[in-house]
């Protein structure tokens, strides 16, 4: 069986730079791709935020950008899920959905979290063409349109109000007539002139329009929970704010989580508690969860695995 002396799990943009920066520092890598290749950018239509590109680029298209660059300085990728892992002894062995085995010195994991979503059908229609889970990547396109976001957390109404500052209307819904957000982000949405509400209230369907074989959400029809009324409402773009979940499931009871599943990592490096096995990306990122960040994280666990493995050589 070949031996690596890193695997990553993951090919979002944390991933596929910390393949990129172990692969230029002589080590043989190996990109474990995952069950969304490319991560959370692939669904993503424009990008506009990310550094290099001045006229915006496709998600997909940035993330085959990432893919080659890592793989020209040697780095391999394959798409195999990780399905089980075990660090007791190196070197470590992740075990895939294929029934593969990968041998590895290191690991840096870079598994990405998922947005929470409704699990409407019409959802799935409609996301990327009017349908969002992040304002700070997408909220630019709405510049004096109407939209909704979904959700009662702190994060909702974050989001919420960073709309404010290119939509011409925000509107909340919320399954509850009461907030799990802070008395003061429930505070600040609510003087905002710009933020109104509809609260016991759930989205029941999307609609839109396809024209020219190009998508787009037209409006909402939104349920009551307490009278089941639905009213019907137009607009431009909805976002979905009810919280992400890190892809974590396979290193419960292995590495150190926090209570929401993300992965804890020491001080502002990108170590976990076991030796040899580094995290970055969304994976252990609650707060930014933004592509350059996620990339940032990945050259720092990239580094910080180099120096390590300097530092154990497995004889």
């Amino acid at each position: 069986m070949e031996m690596y002396d890193v695997v990553v799990l993951g090919s979002g943009p944390a991933g596929l730079t910390a393949a990129l920066y172990a692969s230029r520092a002589n080590l043989k890598v190996i990109v474990l791709e995952g069950l969304q290749p490319g991560g959370q950018l692939t669904i993503s239509t424009e990008v506009e935020n990310f550094p290099g590109f001045e006229n915006g680029v496709q998600g997909p298209e940035m993330m085959d950008i990432f893919r080659r660059q890592a793989q020209r300085f040697g780095a391999e990728t394959v798409f195999e899920i990780a399905t089980k892992v075990d660090f007791s002894k190196r070197p470590f062995t992740i075990h895939t959905a294929n029934g593969k085995e990968f041998k590895s010195k290191a690991l840096i994991i870079a598994t990405g979290a998922s947005a929470k979503l409704l699990g409407l059908p019409s959802e799935q229609k409609y996301w990327g063409a009017g349908i969002s889970a992040c304002a700070t990547c997408d909220g630019f396109f709405y510049r004096g349109k109407k939209v909704f976001v979904v959700g009662g957390g702190d994060t909702a109404l974050e989001e919420a109000i960073y709309l404010t500052n290119h939509a011409s209307s925000v509107t909340v819904i919320h399954r509850r007539d009461e907030f799990r957000a802070s008395k003061i982000m429930v505070e600040r949405a609510k003087s905002n002139p710009k933020i109104s509400f509809i609260l016991d209230s759930v989205v029941e369907e999307f609609i839109g329009e396809e024209k020219n074989g190009i998508k787009s959400l037209t409006g909402i029809k939104v349920r009551n929970v307490k009278t089941n009324e639905i009213a019907e409402h137009s607009a431009d773009g909805v976002f979905i704010a009810i919280g992400h979940k890190p892809n974590t499931d396979i290193f419960k009871n292995i590495i150190n989580l926090d209570e929401n599943g993300y992965i804890m990592t020491e001080g502002k490096s990108t170590y976990t508690n076991i030796p040899g096995v580094f995290a970055c990306g969304d994976v252990q990122d609650h707060i930014y969860r933004q592509a350059v960040t996620a990339a940032g994280s990945g050259c720092m666990a990239a580094i910080d695995c180099e120096r390590w493995l300097n530092a154990n050589p497995l004889e």
